[in-house]
This record gives C-alpha cells, structure tokens and sequence, in this order.
C-alpha cells in the first residue's frame, strides 16, 4: 500500500492552480488527476465569478457544496466553506482537500488560509504558497535588494524559521515599476528602475501590507524617503498608482497599467508559487518522493530572473 505524504496548500487562487497542474501533469500521476485538477480549478473559479457579483447561483452555497464534495472518496475533491471579507461576511466555497496518486506515494492536498504559517508551525512537511508570503514574514531586510528566488533563503534567518524554498513553480508574474510619462520626466534619471527609486523621494504606491516585501525587492537604500500610500477602497491598484505617480504592483501585460497612462519599468521580483519544506520534517523517503517529484523540471530554470 502507498505511504501517503501530506501537502499544504491555499484554498484558492493562482497557486493552488499552479500546483494542481503540475501534478495532473506529472508523469506517475495515474487515475484522473488532470479531471481532478479542471474539476477543482472550475469550481473555484465559478465560485470566484459569484464572489464578485458577476454571475448569479441558481443555488444556495450549501446546496453547491453538497453537490462539488464527494464525502468518502479520498481521490475526489472536497470543498469547504469560508467566510469572506466581502460586507456582512458571506460564505464562500474553497478547496478543502484532494488525494493525488503518484504511483509509489499518495499525495494529500490539504487546503490552509496560510501553508507557508502551517509549516512554520511544523504541521506539514512540505508546502505551497506565493513566494510573496515568504517575504513579508521572514525575509531580512538588507540595503541591496533581492531579485531573485535563488537569493530568498540566504536572507531567512535560521534562528525565525526552518522553512526553506525548494524551487518555483514557473506561474511567474512580477512586481513591476510603474509611473506615469509626468513622474518619469521630471525624475531623477530617465529610466524607471531601483536607481531611479533610490534618487526619489515622496509618495509610493503599493497593495496594503507589502511594505516588507517592497522594502526587500528595493533594497532599503532605495527605500528610504518613499512614502508608502495605497488604494482607496474599491480603488483599481493601477489607478492608484497613476495618482500617486509611481509605485509597484503586480503586473502580467502591462495594458491595464498602459490604459492608466503609466510606464512600465523594471521587473522587481517574481511572484511565483513555491514550494516550500519545513527541514525538520522532511526524514521520510516518502516525502523526498513527494519532493522530487513536485520540484521535477523546474529547479534549474525557475530559480533564476530572465
């Protein structure tokens, strides 16, 4: 019988996605990993659309989740319930848990609102979570900025944490400069990038709560005379920005932030899913199975910028 290795994953969102795919993808995967993996991907992504008062349920969430969960069935997907921070906090259907078969090991997804947290508190071996969370709770702010995964654990100080990141998922969107033609102009250089950041002084930007991870990607040289400001409510980031002048945010194509009249500038960091291994734990042979076989084909390239 196949050990079975559990993995922390997000609930929702890009980086559960990103790991369901490289599983339903992987070669030993047998069953129906790849349905699993749509099965799971397209409800949450119905469940996203209500969320967001873009489509309406015929359903009751309750009703939905009776009919997305199969109770019993360990390689079936299971949901669970959420409260959102939407007004009078509703409920919301996530991912709750999944089993995958790789053959010679089983591999548990178990959902958590924090899997990089859930490992530090050494309840999971290995992990998933956006590489931006590993920077706001433990990456070491220093005056040279970080640029690259390959460079996130030497700033982890063993003391805060054993967690370490083993390699990227290659999902990678990244923290870019943004400023409008009018900020750029009357800057202190003609290129937008950390140089141009370290010689500007005033407002800055950025999503809520990332002031630690700005700080890092920057350096805090650069960071120092920023003001950090940010999105009003039901404020576009983009247009934010464009009111401000200048900041980061993550960027895919750039054409929303161009409809702003906003430059784009430099890439600061990717924000990319990751996985993640709590040292302490990872003494199996089963696990090392797991970890190999989730890392597979993407250590030598996902670990460093373009």
């Amino acid at each position: 019988m196949s050990e079975t290795v559990h993995v922390a994953v997000p609930r929702k969102g890009r980086p559960l996605e990103a790991v369901l795919d490289r599983l339903a993808g992987h070669p030993d995967a047998t069953g129906d990993a790849a349905a699993v993996a749509d099965d799971v991907s397209n409800v949450l992504r119905y469940e996203k659309s209500v969320t967001k008062d873009r489509q309406d349920a015929e359903d009751g969430v309750y009703a939905r989740l009776a009919d997305y969960s199969t109770p019993g069935d360990d390689y079936a997907p299971d949901f669970t319930l959420l409260r959102d921070d939407r007004a009078g906090f509703p409920r919301r259907v996530v991912f709750d848990s999944v089993t995958i078969d790789l053959g010679d090991v089983n591999v548990h997804l178990v959902g958590r609102e924090e899997p990089f947290r859930a490992l530090r508190t050494h309840e999971f071996a290995l992990g998933f979570d956006s590489a931006d969370l590993v920077l706001e709770e433990v990456v070491g702010l220093e005056p040279e900025p970080l640029t690259s995964l390959a460079d996130v654990n030497a700033r982890i100080d063993p003391h805060d944490t054993d967690v370490r990141v083993v390699t990227g998922l290659g999902d990678t969107v990244y923290h870019t400069l943004l400023a409008t033609h009018e900020t750029v102009d009357s800057g202190p250089t003609d290129t937008l990038d950390r140089a141009f950041v370290e010689e500007y002084e005033g407002a800055f930007c950025i999503s809520p709560r990332y002031e630690r991870l700005v700080e890092a990607v920057l350096g805090t040289r650069a960071a120092d005379g920023l003001e950090f400001v940010y999105p009003g409510p039901g404020v576009e980031e983009e247009a934010a920005v464009a009111d401000a002048g200048i900041g980061a945010y993550l960027t895919v194509t750039g054409s929303t932030a161009r409809e702003h009249g906003l430059e784009l500038g430099e890439r600061l960091f990717p924000s990319e899913t990751v996985l993640m291994e709590n040292a302490c734990e990872t003494d199996s042979a089963a696990i090392e199975r797991v970890r190999e076989a989730l890392g597979h084909t993407v250590e030598e390239t996902a670990l460093a910028m373009d």
